[in-house]
């Protein structure tokens, strides 16, 4: 912000360099796209993210289904079961042996977990996918729009970054400009500069 307003106080300053001109002009110009691209990309990447997320969620609707299952006897141990539509394991939740009906009617069984302490004989429901197995229950709209707005706000901070990125690089290169412009103006003014007996 101080090379925007530099604009103003450098405009009429005869100490004004060419580079500091522009170093100003890149901090303005870098101030406005972060400002109005960074919400514009978040705003496409969410939308972009919410929409394939939305077909997702139709998708598992319609290829899962919950079923009743009933618990054969407990499973060996009890291990931690990982939610693959958030990859944070869940800690509690029995595993068991069960049987349940496979969408042709056939009988499926196999170890799943379930969502509270079950005994032999107990029922509890089971989601199943298009081909009778276990599988977790569909995403609900609610989590595709968390999500889908995590993306957007990543996209947005993402742009920000790259832009900030790009002003920073091209103001290195701005002031390697001015330091060698430095140097050959001291080379120029030779060692003897200062001196009290210097032309003499």
């Amino acid at each position: 912000m101080r090379a925007i307003r530099g604009i103003w106080h450098w405009r009429g300053n005869p100490l004004r360099r060419r580079t500091d001109r522009w170093e100003a002009w890149l901090a303005l110009g870098a101030a406005l796209l972060i400002a109005v691209g960074a919400p514009a990309a978040g705003w496409f990447a969410g939308r972009a993210a919410h929409g394939a997320l939305l077909t997702t969620v139709r998708l598992q609707r319609h290829e899962r289904r919950p079923v009743w299952a009933t618990v054969t006897r407990p499973a060996s141990g009890t291990r931690v079961v990982p939610d693959p539509d958030t990859s944070v394991p869940h800690p509690g939740h029995p595993r068991v042996l069960a049987r349940w009906a496979g969408p042709d009617g056939g009988p499926r069984s196999g170890e799943v977990a379930t969502p509270r302490p079950v005994r032999a004989g107990e029922r509890f429901r089971l989601w199943t996918d298009a081909h009778g197995r276990p599988a977790p229950p569909p995403m609900d709209e609610g989590t595709a729009g968390t999500h889908a707005g995590l993306a957007g706000a990543g996209a947005a901070v993402a742009f920000g970054g790259l832009v900030e990125g790009a002003r920073r690089l091209a103001v290195r290169q701005l002031m390697v400009h001015r330091f060698r412009r430095w140097d050959a103006a001291w080379e120029r003014a030779g060692q003897d500069w200062g001196r009290a007996d210097a032309g003499s």
